[in-house]
């Protein structure tokens, strides 16, 4: 680019020359790498207009071919110098897929304007030249002090011999030093074999939370949405580790030090962003971190309107996958770009029904529903609403806090409308799922979670569902598999060490099981439903007396529930206490509380009632109670399974 006519640019504190190629800042000059400088000049002389990537790669490396990365390093140069103007935004303004505009207030000086601040240079000149050239004939000169140019004060310059001769030497010996420097250079620096390599691939990602800067902490639904999107459209890269929001999110509102957070999640490099919403619009603030050598792979800052949030995300998730350099399939490139919904209002709903659904308590969970039912209502193709709409309408029932009979059908419904929308949604396959697992059709749900995985395989929710499926089918090494690659996407996640006990638990591998559960309730204390687990395995070892302690346990945590007196009075009659049991099971039958025939038949077995037990089970198959689902691998019902009303039983379940 040339830039040898002389034009002066002023904007906020800052006066650019383009002739004598120099940034000035309060009069101070500013460094800058030259092509920076150039594509500076580019988008100053155009200010206020869009200067198209391609435009402005020709302009700037009008002699060479390079990839646009090169264009994106220097505008986030440029905007990182150049800081914020007076409106608090940034000067450069980035368009979507185009190129970039300068929204800074320019003005163009007359030449003589321009003041650059004087200082005092020694200038080396020989007695030759100054015989040959006057003083006036002397033109201004620049030289770089600390990478700043400086003009040079013009004036006469006196030398008697012997200082001549000292400044002679001096040159002749800063002369000598530049070739040996040089010569060092080319032989040893230059060198193919000590050239530095290139950056190690980055093949592991976790998506910190967003920090809401924005003093409104009614913005942070937008902070939150911000981050889990990005983690969803990056975790569709099958080629890339992508950590699950639960464990990115044990990091929010911590300062954190990106080298402890890589070491606790097993990744290559954190992204880590700011959000700011001023006025209607978002500032957005990137930046993708390679915590192996902390050094800034990348970095940008975004601001646009409110309602263009997901055209942001879009470019975020495509300019992180080219900086990692993965080369996307036409799928994936796809689906990483595909709008959720082209509803702005519609999605802002979503947004904020996923910030209350996260929040602890029923009533978040239930506020978050009507929100999500009215972003369908705006946008009825909208599938990750519909999603959502289904996964509420689930754990409500399950809780009793729903009548399963309205909300079952609901959330099915829900599930096959998001289908509808886009059968490429993973969530939607492992909502699917579930839901075919329910109504026991075993072959439905696995087709599901296959989908869901083929699909997605970082979604760390479809390895944990499906972990938990093929534990029921008795395929426990591809079970407990499943429950691994769920840890290591999800690797804070705790309950996912639960399941992992869980698993070992029905394998029959009790010693392993005991252990990791007790690992996690020394992590997460102060839950009854670990101690449970932990009677279960000790029943399943024979060991009554300490399962008796645990249920005891559960019972002082969360109430004399039915299933904890169940489970109590189990383990009571197999210790041989049956008259403490039986007090249990006289106590079970006159209350007015929901009992579950299913579990109602463990006190059967242990009392000796086997004919009581297979009863309680044709009843809880007429009810379609899910504890039914678990005949296969429960060990309560090893006693019935030579009897062959238990084997039609488990024909008819489906197992």
């Amino acid at each position: 680019m040339s830039a040898h006519l002389q034009h002066l640019y002023e904007f906020g504190p800052y006066r650019l020359d383009t002739a004598e190629r120099l940034l000035l800042r309060d009069g101070e000059p500013v460094p800058l790498t030259p092509k920076a400088f150039e594509t500076l000049v580019a988008l100053v002389q155009r200010s206020g207009h869009l200067v198209e990537k391609d435009e402005l790669m020709r302009v700037v490396w009008s002699d060479a071919f390079v990839e646009e990365s090169n264009l994106t390093n220097n505008v986030y140069a440029l905007r990182k110098m150049l800081g914020q103007a007076e409106n608090g935004q940034s000067y450069i303004e980035t368009v979507p897929k185009r190129g970039y505009r300068f929204i800074g207030r320019v003005k163009e000086l007359p030449v003589e304007d321009l003041v650059v601040e004087k200082r005092t240079i020694t200038r080396v000149v020989t007695e030759e030249t100054l015989a040959d050239s006057s003083e006036n004939d002397l033109p201004p000169a620049y030289v770089i002090d600390g990478g700043s140019a400086l003009a040079i004060e013009r004036g006469p310059v006196h030398f008697d011999q012997r200082t001549l001769w000292r400044w002679l030497l001096i040159a002749l010996l800063s002369l000598s030093l530049v070739i040996v420097v040089i010569v060092i250079y080319r032989s040893f620096i230059a060198s193919p074999a000590l050239t530095s390599a290139p950056r190690p691939q980055i093949e592991s990602i976790a998506v910190l939370p967003f920090k809401n800067e924005s003093g409104n902490p009614d913005v942070e639904y937008l902070s939150d949405g911000v981050t889990e999107s990005l983690i969803n459209s990056l975790s569709q890269l099958s080629q890339l580790k992508v950590i699950a929001r639960n464990s990115s999110f044990q990091y929010k509102g911590k300062d954190v030090n990106p080298q402890d957070v890589s070491r606790a999640l097993s990744v290559h490099a954190i992204v880590l962003g700011h959000v700011i919403q001023r006025d209607g619009n978002l500032v957005v603030s990137v930046e993708l971190i390679d915590a192996r050598d902390k050094t800034q792979v990348w970095g940008e800052r975004y601001t646009r309107r409110a309602t263009d949030v997901q055209a942001m995300q879009e470019d975020i998730a495509r300019m992180i996958s080219e900086k990692l350099r993965v080369k996307l399939t036409g799928a994936q490139e796809q689906r990483i770009t595909k709008r959720a919904t082209e509803n702005p209002q519609a999605y802002e709903l979503y947004l904020t029904g996923l910030f209350y659904y996260r929040k602890p308590g029923i009533e978040g969970i239930r506020k978050s529903l009507d929100y999500f039912n009215r972003a369908v209502s705006l946008d009825p193709k909208f599938a990750l609403a519909w999603v959502e709409v289904s996964r509420v309408n689930r754990f409500l029932a399950g809780s009793s806090l729903l009548d399963p009979k309205e909300a079952m059908p609901r959330a099915k419904a829900a599930v096959q409308k998001a289908l509808e929308s886009d059968e490429t949604f993973a969530e939607a396959h492992v909502e699917l799922a579930a839901t075919k697992r329910d109504e026991w059709d075993w072959v439905g749900a696995e087709r599901e979670f296959k989908r869901a995985l083929e699909l997605n395989p970082n979604l760390a929710e479809a390895h944990n569902r499906y972990s938990l499926y093929l534990s029921i089918m008795e395929r426990h090494a591809e079970a407990l598999a499943e429950n691994k690659r769920a840890q290591e996407l999800d690797p804070l996640l705790l309950g996912l060490r639960a399941n992992e006990a869980a698993a070992l638990s029905l394998a029959r591998r009790y010693d392993e099981a005991i252990e990791k559960i007790k690992q996690y309730i020394e992590l997460n204390p102060g839950h009854g439903v670990p101690h449970l687990m932990l009677g279960f395995m000790f029943d399943g070892k024979g060991m009554y007396e300490q399962a008796i302690s645990e249920f005891q346990k559960a019972m002082s945590i969360n109430g004399e529930t039915t299933s904890g007196q169940i489970y109590l009075g189990y383990a009571l009659a197999m210790s041989g206490k049956k008259k403490q049991a039986s007090a249990l099971f006289e106590k079970l039958k006159k209350t007015r509380e929901y009992v579950s025939p299913s579990e109602l038949a463990y006190l059967d077995i242990a009392l000796g009632d086997n004919e009581g037990a297979m009863i309680r089970l044709e009843k809880a198959y007429a009810a379609r109670e899910p504890h039914l689902q678990n005949l296969k691998v429960d060990p309560h019902f090893d006693i019935l399974r030579s009897d062959p009303r238990f084997q039609d039983l488990m024909r008819r379940v489906g197992l």
